[in-house]
């Protein structure tokens, strides 16, 4: 009598689903485009033909993720400042996958960094921008910081409390009247208005070999060191051209505000917390530098108004009282064209 072996059958795979579709073949507008990812058309395909090199998967199969699909990814998870799981959730992609997009999408964009973040070749017009602004003369750029949350790292946890006692990290910045210059290397608890810290910052280290009131200044904060390249408001102002200095100073100085303001309305990720590790955070905020940087070349039009308020928690509530060799050039500023 011949023996039949039952063979298993393989459970039926399920078939996959791909809900994410190529919106730039929709009938989506400009204006809806941006309100999911913060560029109309024409900035995600600049997005994309900027990273394709880079991100392009080296695949055959039917569903790999196109590299506008890629960067749309990207672009939701740094504008709505969700979850990697609600983003994959939302268009239909596993979490890991959404993590990878993400990861490579950011990588592609600050390799890219020196190409949007950069010093003004015009600085000319720079100078008259700032003037136009409240009639503070040969300003090349405004400096300060903001804070940016992140979650407790799991390593040299205290560094990154800040005085607000939440964890941070402490992101600097220069810009002009358009554009923005980040370095976003600091724990949350650095003081980095010290004159150690500008070192770090590459603006800065080309105005103290380069700058001076010859050839411009930048306009910080008192917890800021009153420098011949980095003009400070005087502390207790007594004669009226030196209240007239600081009146114009903070009206000028007062566009750092306002980038930080756009930045982060613009990427939501910014106000909210950055649920990764201090080494991915830096890497969106650069990313996000750049973005807003690209925005501002492709005349993307600002994010309305949506109720997020950002302080100037850059601003350390502290005067700055070490060495402040730029008062005679601060002086000079006050005497000379606000004394009238």
């Amino acid at each position: 009598m011949a023996a039949f072996r039952q063979v298993p059958v393989p459970p039926h795979r399920k078939e996959r689903h791909f809900r994410l579709k190529d919106d730039l073949s929709l009938n989506l507008s400009n204006e809806e485009l941006r309100e999911r990812y913060r560029f109309g058309r024409e900035g995600i395909n600049f997005i994309s033909n900027l990273v394709s090199d880079d991100i392009s998967r080296k695949t055959k199969r039917n569903h790999a993720l196109t590299v506008p699909q890629m960067v749309m990814v990207t672009l939701r998870f740094l504008a709505t400042g969700s979850f990697l799981q609600v983003v994959g959730d939302t268009i239909g992609l596993h979490k890991g996958t959404v993590s990878r997009i993400v990861s490579d999408v950011l990588t592609s964009l600050c390799i890219k960094r020196d190409q949007f973040i950069k010093w003004p070749r015009n600085v000319d017009e720079t100078r008259g921008d700032f003037y136009h602004l409240s009639g503070f003369p040969n300003v090349l750029g405004a400096i300060n910081g903001t804070h940016v949350r992140i979650q407790a790292p799991s390593e040299d946890e205290a560094s990154f409390v800040n005085r607000k006692e939440v964890h941070s990290v402490n992101v600097q910045a220069v810009c002009d009247a358009k554009e923005t210059n980040i370095n976003a290397n600091w724990p949350g608890s650095t003081m980095i208005p010290t004159y150690s810290g500008l070192q770090d910052i590459q603006v800065c280290t080309y105005m103290e070999e380069n700058g001076g009131w010859a050839n411009g200044v930048l306009l910080g904060d008192s917890g800021y060191p009153c420098r011949p390249f980095l003009m400070t408001p005087y502390q207790n102002p007594v004669l009226d051209h030196q209240k007239k200095y600081n009146k114009c100073h903070c009206s000028t100085r007062s566009v750092i505000e306002r980038t930080f303001g756009r930045l982060k309305r613009r990427f939501h990720i910014l106000h909210s917390e950055i649920r990764m590790k201090p080494g991915k955070a830096c890497k969106i905020i650069i990313a996000c530098a750049i973005l807003h940087n690209i925005c501002i070349l492709l005349n993307e039009p600002d994010i309305e108004d949506d109720g997020v308020i950002v302080g100037n928690d850059g601003d350390l509530g502290e005067h700055f009282n070490g060495h402040q060799d730029g008062r005679a050039v601060r002086d000079h500023i006050s005497t000379t064209f606000f004394n009238h």
